[in-house]
């Protein structure tokens, strides 16, 4: 089985497709496969469809949905079935289970990429912490869901991807910049920076590669800007750690704070 969520939302079997084309039907999919491997519980999938105001079919409904994905996967699975539909998409006491293996659904992959990545940057291998969270990163394929009309559920779900996303891409710049490769993440953090006008480490991140790269006017004007947006948009100063970074700068330091929470071993000298 094959389960895609990062990006139009795509799920197959050895034979062929199991996606549903109904709109409802997705929600249901995508969220059973977000939650792969545990209980969703039947109200939780009905709050998701209809929000506070279920129908008084829901509980029917919401069995004819989970009936047509099983349809799905049964076909999708071909003559040669080691499972059946029912037990990839299992009745279990209170709501359904998805089974998956793992690997098997990339939000899932793209956790255990950061879990592991993560752990590298702190034990000190920024060449591994910038490979796995580059792969990690590599699993999206644009907006997460961007096909899938999305529900309440879905929506805090999409909101933790999202972070997750951004979290990802911290870290991997982070550890490439650690490793001196200031010059390969500028142009990215120049987008980011852009894209995320009040994220004070993306903004941390682009003024210690400008720095690094001799521009020192640009990362200097960086934090201005960042400082101006801040006041006028929530009436805030930047961080503590931005404003050291900001004297660093204006001090001319050679060895500028580490631009990421990793322990002292792994700093550069």
């Amino acid at each position: 089985m094959e389960i895609r969520l990062l990006g139009a939302m795509t799920a197959r079997e050895r034979c062929g497709s199991f996606a549903p084309t109904a709109a409802k039907p997705r929600q249901v999919l995508a969220l059973l496969a977000l939650q792969a491997g545990q209980v969703v519980p039947v109200l939780s999938l009905i709050e998701e469809l209809w929000g506070d105001h279920p129908p008084r079919s829901a509980m029917t409904t919401l069995q004819t949905y989970v009936l047509h994905l099983r349809r799905g996967i049964d076909r999708a699975l071909g003559r040669r079935q080691t499972q059946s539909a029912k037990e990839i998409l299992e009745t279990v006491h209170g709501g359904y289970q998805l089974n998956a293996q793992p690997g098997e659904v990339d939000v899932h992959e793209h956790e255990h990429l950061m879990v592991a990545g993560r752990a590298a940057a702190q034990a000190g291998d920024d060449e591994a912490a910038s490979r796995l969270m580059g792969r990690a990163l590599q699993l999206w394929r644009g907006p997460a869901l961007v096909d899938v009309e999305a529900g309440p559920l879905l929506d805090i779900e999409l909101l933790r991807l999202n972070e997750a996303r951004l979290g990802a891409v911290e870290c991997r710049v982070a550890a490439e910049l650690r490793l001196g490769r200031h010059a390969e993440v500028l142009g990215e953090l120049t987008v980011l920076t852009a894209r995320y006008p009040l994220h004070e480490r993306l903004h941390e991140q682009l003024m210690i590669a400008l720095y690094r790269a001799g521009r020192v006017w640009q990362a200097l004007e960086t934090y201005q800007k960042l400082r101006t947006t801040l006041d006028h948009e929530l009436g805030l100063e930047p961080s503590e750690r931005l404003r050291r970074l900001h004297q660093a700068l204006l001090n001319g330091e050679e060895r500028l704070p580490v631009p990421d929470d990793v322990p002292a071993h792994s700093r550069p000298a």
